[in-house]
């Protein structure tokens, strides 16, 4: 299974976050590195809240929904 870690960006839905993945890429012919974002929408089976910005990690599993296909790891830390 992959995990990654990530910024909530939205949490409007219920049960489900919105959240934000960078990553670092070089480029094959002039070795400059750029950052790449993705977002990927992420159940939350319990609604906890979450606050926009907070850092979680995320884990992949089957399809849940047309969208969802990303579970929460586990909270952050208070």
């Amino acid at each position: 299974m992959r995990h990654k870690k990530g910024q909530v960006v939205s949490t409007k839905q219920q049960k489900t976050l919105v959240v934000k993945v960078d990553n670092y890429k070089t480029h094959p012919k002039y070795k400059k590195r750029f950052k790449i974002s993705k977002k990927f929408h992420v159940d939350n089976p319990e609604s906890k809240a979450f606050e926009i910005g907070e850092t979680i990690e995320i884990f992949e599993t089957k399809p849940l929904s047309k969208l969802k296909r990303w579970t929460i790891v586990k909270p952050p830390q208070q």
